[in-house]
């Protein structure tokens, strides 16, 4: 049976591929999203995507067979309002997925209503532009527990060996008040420590992640960790794997350093 790897991708600004500019800025990215689907094993079944653009009171599971599209950005051109990512939904997979949350003893329920934010239709785009893969998102957490994100991301992992690709989108960088110059130090400061901390044994890599604000400039690069909670679900799904590192840019926006890393 083939076990799909998983993926913590940093998901870069908006919704950069409809942008010219942007899309010039963020063409490494790019090409590490259409590297992915030429490195997985085979076509996945489905892409459940942990963003970090939702969040629940609960582990809130998509179920819709055809999610609708949410805009959460602002300030972008009048055309990137209209974006249309047509991917079916997973219903069936959506509930497998709840049922192996609830079995983990974790908090979940399912909604019918929530659709596509642009942490999982951006990439997912540049992964199948045709939106031939059924896409479905699981949310992450209010509070942003580690050990809870860790735990889901080890109930969900057996997926990985049902075709699912599971990938927690999010940035490696996200402090929206300091961008341009004044992140390169601290970006790459904690960038650097994430590259260490990932190329450790699988239980020092699990230890130093739970314990991720003793990172330099942790609270400066994630005032709030939405964006960096995606990889503890990511570490729990594939606890045990080597971690490589797949993509990797300095001085997005003047001044960010990020990157995204793969297990398996």
């Amino acid at each position: 049976m083939t076990r799909m790897p998983t993926y913590f991708i940093s998901h870069g600004g908006g919704p950069w591929p409809w942008m010219p500019d942007w899309r010039a800025m963020f063409k490494n990215l790019e090409a590490s999203f259409v590297q992915m689907t030429h490195d997985l094993p085979e076509r996945p079944k489905a892409i459940l995507m942990i963003s970090g653009h939702w969040e629940d009171d609960s582990f809130a599971v998509m179920t819709s067979p055809n999610p609708p599209m949410i805009y959460d950005y602002s300030g972008f051109p009048p055309e990137t309002f209209q974006i249309q990512y047509k991917a079916p939904g997973a219903p069936d997979l959506a509930q497998r997925a709840a049922d192996l949350i609830a079995a983990a003893g974790l908090p979940v329920r399912l909604d019918a209503k929530q659709g596509f934010d642009h942490g999982t239709f951006v990439p997912a785009f540049v992964m199948y532009p045709d939106a031939s893969v059924p896409l479905f998102q699981i949310s992450l957490r209010h509070g942003y527990n580690p050990a809870e994100h860790l735990a889901l991301g080890r109930a969900l992992a057996p997926l990985r060996d049902e075709g699912v690709l599971i990938l927690g989108s999010g940035l490696s960088y996200h402090n929206l008040r300091l961008f341009g110059p004044g992140a390169r130090v601290p970006s790459e400061a904690f960038d650097a420590w994430l590259a260490d901390v990932m190329a450790k044994a699988p239980a020092q890599r699990t230890a130093d992640l739970m314990n991720w604000e003793s990172a330099p400039y942790a609270r400066t690069c994630h005032a709030q960790e939405d964006h960096f909670a995606p990889i503890w679900a990511v570490i729990g799904a594939g606890e045990q794997d080597k971690a490589t590192m797949t993509y990797h840019d300095k001085m997005l926006f003047g001044g960010v350093t990020a990157s995204s890393y793969r297990l398996g």
